[in-house]
């Protein structure tokens, strides 16, 4: 069985997914599809924490899938424009666990991360995977994937 490990940039998803389909991201239909015959070995969703209450009942649902919730907080500043960037998160703890696992999976669709998956890759032989709208994800990232997984009515709420 393969051993995965799962890095769900909330954020980007969220954004992408309201963008194209006006539509919510279903992270249980993901789940089922990107653990099927799977070992989970680790889960993570990465957050921005603004402290709402339907926020908290989001991030409960995460948990209560599988998802390890990691958060930080919503930072607004001065010009009106606001700071939640989980990059430099999302590819540490991808780089810890590509040599505990067969299989990288993440969603999300910033080209930043076309690095990340080329390193784990390159340095650790491990599989990568990319869910993404397609619209919306970069194409270095999707060419920097094993396999690309597109974000469609499947997908979502």
């Amino acid at each position: 069985m393969e051993k995965v490990a799962i890095f769900a940039d909330v954020q980007n998803i969220y954004y992408t997914t309201k963008q194209s389909y006006q539509r919510h991201f279903n992270y249980t239909a993901f789940w089922a599809q990107a653990t099927a015959g799977r070992d989970v070995v680790a889960a993570f969703a990465y957050a921005i924490d603004k402290g709402d209450s339907k926020q908290q009942g989001f991030q409960q649902i995460l948990r209560k899938i599988g998802f390890d919730v990691k958060l930080k907080p919503y930072i607004q500043r001065s010009d009106g424009s606001a700071k939640g960037d989980w990059d430099v998160g999302i590819t540490l703890d991808a780089i810890d666990y590509a040599a505990k696992v067969d299989v990288i999976v993440l969603l999300s669709g910033d080209g930043d991360f076309d690095l990340l998956l080329d390193k784990a890759r390159n340095t650790f032989g491990v599989k990568t995977e990319v869910y993404g709208v397609p619209a919306l994800t970069a194409p270095s990232l999707i060419n920097s994937a094993s396999r690309f997984i597109a974000i469609d009515h499947k997908l979502l709420l």
